[in-house]
C-alpha cells in the first residue's frame, strides 16, 4: 500500500484545542473591523442628533446653523425617509429610525447630519435648535405601572398546579422584593455601519452586527426595495453580547438612506457616550416573590411577578421577559408555581438582548429564594440547593420534562475539588472573630435552556466550496464576535474531510452566500452553523465516495476518508490528487448545507411545550472578602466546573466560561446604570460606568470543564452551547458578598442586597444589619 500522507497528527480537528483563527491578528492589530476597511472615494459621514427630553412633542426644529456649516451636506429627518420609518424586529411598527413628532426617551435619535468628515458631522449636530413640549414621563417599571403606562408587548404567565393553595398550606412562607439592575454591553467596538450605493437600487453594507439578515430586511424596508437589493457583510465584531442583535439596525438604516440620497458611501460611528445613551441594555427588573417551604427546606410553592424596564418600544422585550420566566426555577423543582412577566413601557431607551437574554434575571431570583430559606432555617444554602434540585422526570413551570440532570455529579465533584466544606467552616470561624474584614462563600448552580424560544430562528445555512487544488472555502450564517465560532465550525469541517484546518479558508458572513440566517445569539451559533456546515460537507463527501468508487472500480464501502487522504480500496489517494481527479470528472465540489433543530415546540398561549432542545449545567464556588468600613470587596477565589458536553474546542470553551463568569460578576457588583429624574443616563462613559478590570478577577481562578459529559441529544459532535450558561455562575460572587454582610448580624437574617452590590449598597446593608 502506498503511504501518501505524513505521520503528523491532523491539526485542528473537532474536540482539539485549536487557536482562534484571528488570534494573531487580534494581538498584532491586523484584524480588520468595519472602521478599518478601505474607505471609498467621496465617503461622507453621518452623526445622530439626540433628543434632550425624556418625553415630549417636538414643537420646532431649526437646522439652519447645521446647514450653514461648510462641510455639511445635509440633514435627514423622519420626513426624508423613502420607505418605512421603523426598525422594530417584531413587526410592531413602534421603533422609529428618527423621531416623528414625539420623543419617548432622552437620547432618542431625532435627526442625522451628513457631512464630509466625521468631526464636522459630530460638531454640526450640536448646532441644531429643537424645542419640545415636555410631557409626563416614567423611568422605572414600578413608576410606569403606577402611571398606567401599560405593556410594550403581551405578558406571559407560567403555572403548574395551584400555587395559591400550596402557599397557604406551606409550613413556612417568605415574601420579598428584589431590584435587579441592568447592564451595558460595553463592547470594545461600538456600533458602526458603512453603506455603499450601487447601480439600480443596490446597496452594500459593511456592519458590526450579530444578525446580517435582519439588517438586510430593515434596510430594504427603510429604502422601500426588495431584500435582494441589499447585501450585508460582516467579517468580525469587536464584541456584541446581544447589543448588536437588533440595535445595529438603526445605524445601518441611517447610513443606507443617506448613501442613497447623496449617492455616495456613508459611514456612521457614534461616540461611546452617544452609543451608550441611544442603545438598549440588559433589562432591569423589579421582582415581587413569595416562596413556601417545609421544615427541611424543600420548596412547596413559588409565586412571582417580574416587572421589567423595557423602554419605549418592544424590541426584544417579549422573548427576554419570557426567558426570565423560563429560568425563574433555575435548577430547582417547584411543585406548585405561578410566575408572571410584566414588560412595562418606560420613557427610557428600549432594552434589548444581552448575554443570557433574561435568563440571569430569572436565575438570580431563584437563588435569592434559596438564600431566604437557608437563613430562615439556619442551614447551609448549599444543602437547601441540593434538596430542591430537579430529578429526571419532573416538569418545569412550562411543562418541559427534565431528562438530562447532571448537577448532582457536578456538585459532588466541585465540592471535593474546591474543598468547599472546610473552606466554609474557615469562613464561619473567621467571621466569628469579628473585625472589619468579613468573608463569604457560596456555591451556586445553573441550568440553562438552549434554543431560540422563537422556534423559526432555530435554523442555519452554510456553503462549502472545495477547489481543485484541495483548498476549502467555508461560509456560514453565523457571525464572529470573538467567541471563536468560525474556528469551531472550521474544526467540524476539518474533521469531516480529515484535513488540516489550515486548508480551510473562513470567509466573512454575507447575505450573498447564505440567506435568511438567524442571529448569532441564544448560545446557538456552533449548534446551528456547525450542523449546517457538516451537512454541506457530507453532501460533498457522498459525491466523492460515489466518484472514487466508480473511477477506481471498487465498492462504495471500500472508500473511506483518512488523514489527508482518501482510502480507495487498497490505494491511499492524497486529498489534493482526489480533488483534481474529481474536478476533471466534472464532480460538483460545492454544497449548501442546512439544519433545523428537532424536537422543539412552544405554545405561548398555553404556556406549555418544549422550547429547549437540551440544558447546559454548571456550578461555581466563590469566596470573597468585604471591608465593612467602606463596602469594598474582592473575589479571593472562584472554582468552576462547567458542562459543555463533548467540547468542540476545550481551549475556546474555557475562555468563554472565564469571560462569562467575569462579565456576570460585573453585572452584579460594579456595573450600575443610573438615570436622573429628568431621564438622562448619567453612567454613559467609562468614567462613570465601571466594568470589571483585570484586577477584579478572582485572585485564584480555577476553571474546569466536565470532560465526562456528552450531550444526550444529537447536537454537533455531542457538544453543548457555552456562550450564555456560565454567565449565571457570577451569581456565586453576589451570594458570597451577601453572606459576608449577613455575618455582621450573626446570620440572623439575609443581607437582601439589591443588584448590583456596589460598595455603596454593601455599606448601607452593613449599617442596616448592624443596628
Amino acid at each position: 500500500m502506498k503511504d501518501a500522507t505524513d505521520n503528523a497528527p491532523i491539526r485542528g480537528l473537532a474536540h482539539q484545542d485549536a487557536i482562534h483563527d484571528s488570534a494573531a491578528k487580534h494581538v498584532t492589530g491586523r484584524a480588520e473591523y468595519t472602521d478599518d476597511l478601505n474607505e471609498p472615494s467621496g465617503l461622507a459621514h453621518a452623526y445622530l442628533g439626540l433628543s434632550e427630553c425624556a418625553h415630549g412633542r417636538i414643537l420646532s426644529a431649526d437646522y439652519s446653523d447645521v446647514l450653514a456649516h461648510p462641510d455639511v451636506l445635509g440633514v435627514l429627518t423622519a420626513a426624508d425617509l423613502p420607505g418605512v420609518n421603523d426598525v422594530s424586529p417584531n413587526g410592531k411598527d413602534d421603533d422609529p429610525i428618527l423621531a416623528d413628532g414625539t420623543v419617548h426617551f432622552l437620547g432618542q435619535p431625532v435627526f442625522a447630519v451628513i457631512a464630509r468628515t466625521r468631526d464636522a458631522a459630530r460638531r454640526a449636530a450640536r448646532l441644531a435648535k429643537v424645542e419640545y413640549e415636555a410631557l409626563p414621563h416614567a423611568l422605572d417599571p414600578i413608576a410606569a405601572r403606577d402611571a398606567g403606562m401599560g405593556y410594550v408587548t403581551d405578558p406571559l404567565t407560567l403555572k403548574r398546579g395551584d400555587a395559591a393553595a400550596a402557599m397557604a398550606d406551606a409550613p413556612h412562607r417568605i415574601a420579598g422584593r428584589f431590584a435587579i439592575g441592568g447592564q451595558d454591553h460595553f463592547y470594545l467596538e461600538g456600533q458602526i455601519a458603512m453603506a455603499v450605493p450601487g447601480e439600480d437600487d443596490d446597496m452594500v453594507l459593511h456592519v458590526s452586527t450579530q444578525h446580517p439578515s435582519e439588517v438586510q430586511h430593515m434596510v430594504a424596508h427603510a429604502l422601500g426595495v426588495p431584500n435582494h437589493s441589499v447585501v450585508v457583510h460582516v467579517r468580525r465584531m469587536g464584541g456584541g453580547f446581544g447589543g448588536k442583535e437588533t440595535q445595529m439596525n438603526l445605524f445601518a438604516c441611517v447610513a443606507a438612506i443617506a448613501a442613497r440620497r447623496w449617492n455616495c458611501a456613508v459611514k456612521i460611528r457614534p461616540d461611546r457616550d452617544d452609543d451608550m445613551t441611544a442603545t438598549g441594555k440588559r433589562h432591569d427588573f423589579m421582582v415581587d416573590y413569595q416562596v413556601g417551604f417545609d421544615d427541611q427546606g424543600r420548596i412547596r410553592a413559588v409565586d412571582g411577578d417580574w416587572y421589567a424596564r423595557c423602554g419605549f418600544s418592544a424590541d426584544l422585550s417579549g422573548p427576554v421577559t419570557d426567558r426570565a420566566l423560563f429560568h425563574a426555577d433555575n435548577a430547582y423543582y417547584y411543585p406548585d408555581v405561578r410566575v408572571s412577566s410584566h414588560p412595562m413601557r418606560t420613557n427610557t431607551v428600549s432594552n434589548t438582548a444581552f448575554r443570557g437574554f433574561g435568563g440571569p434575571q430569572g436565575v438570580i431570583v431563584a437563588e435569592r429564594m434559596i438564600e431566604e430559606i437557608a437563613y430562615a432555617l439556619r442551614m447551609d444554602p448549599l444543602e437547601v440547593r441540593k434538596r430542591n434540585l430537579y430529578q429526571n422526570g419532573q416538569l418545569t413551570p412550562y411543562h418541559q420534562e427534565v431528562t438530562d440532570q447532571i448537577l448532582p455529579r457536578i456538585f459532588d465533584e466541585l465540592e471535593a475539588s474546591s474543598d468547599y466544606h472546610a473552606r466554609r467552616q474557615a469562613v464561619l470561624d473567621w467571621n466569628a472573630k469579628g473585625g472589619v474584614i468579613r468573608k463569604g462563600i457560596a456555591l451556586t448552580p445553573v441550568k440553562f435552556g438552549i434554543s431560540f424560544t422563537a422556534t423559526w430562528f432555530n435554523q442555519a445555512g452554510a456553503l462549502i466550496h472545495v477547489y481543485n487544488d484541495g483548498s476549502i472555502h467555508l461560509n456560514h450564517g453565523g457571525t464572529e464576535m470573538g467567541q471563536g465560532l468560525n474556528t469551531k465550525v472550521a474544526q467540524v469541517v476539518a474533521e469531516a474531510f480529515q484535513c488540516d484546518i489550515s486548508l480551510i479558508k473562513i470567509t466573512k458572513t454575507t447575505t450573498e452566500k447564505v440567506p435568511n440566517t438567524s442571529a448569532t445569539a441564544a448560545s446557538s451559533g456552533a449548534d446551528l452553523n456547525g450542523m449546517a456546515a457538516l451537512d454541506a460537507a457530507e453532501q460533498i463527501k457522498a459525491r466523492l465516495v460515489e466518484f472514487a468508487a466508480s473511477h477506481w472500480g471498487v465498492a462504495p464501502d471500500r472508500v473511506a476518508f483518512r488523514p489527508r487522504a482518501v482510502q480507495v480500496g487498497d490505494e491511499l489517494v492524497p486529498w489534493a490528487d482526489l480533488m483534481r481527479a474529481a474536478y476533471l470528472a466534472r464532480i460538483q465540489l460545492s454544497a449548501a448545507g442546512f439544519y433545523k433543530t428537532p424536537k422543539i415546540h412552544w405554545d405561548r398561549a398555553t404556556g406549555k411545550g418544549r422550547p429547549f432542545f437540551y440544558y447546559a449545567y454548571g456550578a461555581a464556588v466563590s469566596e470573597v472578602s468585604v471591608d465593612t468600613l467602606t463596602g469594598e470587596y474582592r473575589i479571593d477565589r472562584s472554582d468552576i466546573l462547567h458542562d459543555v458536553g463533548r467540547s468542540l474546542n476545550p481551549a475556546l470553551d474555557r475562555g468563554q466560561v472565564e469571560g462569562a463568569f467575569v462579565q456576570g460578576a460585573g453585572w452584579l457588583t460594579s456595573e450600575e446604570l443610573w438615570w436622573d429624574d429628568k431621564g438622562r443616563l448619567r453612567t454613559h462613559a467609562p468614567s462613570t460606568y465601571k466594568v470589571p478590570l483585570a484586577s477584579d478577577r478572582p485572585r485564584i481562578f480555577d476553571v474546569r470543564l466536565a470532560e465526562w459529559s456528552v450531550n444526550p441529544e444529537r447536537t454537533i459532535k455531542r457538544s453543548k452551547a457555552v456562550g450564555e450558561p456560565p454567565f449565571m455562575l457570577g451569581i456565586s460572587v453576589f451570594e458570597a458578598i451577601n453572606m459576608a454582610v449577613a455575618s455582621v448580624c450573626d446570620y440572623r437574617e439575609p443581607a437582601r442586597i439589591d443588584a448590583p452590590a456596589t460598595p455603596e449598597r454593601v455599606l448601607m446593608a452593613v449599617e442596616r444589619l448592624s443596628r
